[in-house]
C-alpha cells in the first residue's frame, strides 16, 4: 500500500517550493515520485510540429514531477503534515493512519 495516493493532499518539506501545499495529480511509484497541483511549475520550450495536429507549441508551463520523499501528507482531520502508518481495522483492510492524531485517513 502506498503512502501517498493520487487526491490526497501534501505540504512540501524540501526545495524550492518549501511550504506549499497542493492536491497529488499523478503518482509515479517505480521512479518514486508525485505530480502535486501548483508546485514545481517549469517552463520548456515546445517546437510547432507540423506531424500533431492539437499539440501545443511556444512556452508552456506545467508541473514537473518532485521526489516522494520532499512531500508530506496533511491529515484532513488535523490539518497538519504528518507521517503515514498503517493498521488493519475491524473488517481486516489495511488502512493509512495519522501519527498526529490517530485517525484513519482513508
Amino acid at each position: 500500500m502506498q503512502r501517498i495516493k493520487k487526491g490526497d493532499t501534501v505540504e512540501v518539506i524540501a526545495g524550492k517550493d518549501i511550504g506549499q501545499r497542493g492536491e497529488v495529480l499523478a503518482v509515479f511509484p517505480k521512479r518514486d515520485r508525485v505530480v502535486v497541483e501548483k508546485v514545481n511549475i517549469v517552463k520548456k520550450h515546445q517546437k510547432r510540429r507540423q506531424t500533431r495536429s492539437g499539440v501545443q507549441h511556444g512556452i508552456i508551463q506545467f508541473e514537473a514531477p518532485i521526489h516522494i520523499s520532499n512531500v508530506m501528507l496533511v491529515c484532513k482531520s488535523c490539518d497538519k503534515r504528518t507521517r503515514v502508518g498503517f493498521r488493519i481495522n475491524e473488517e481486516g483492510k489495511k488502512v493509512r493512519v495519522c501519527k498526529k492524531c490517530g485517525q484513519d485517513i482513508d
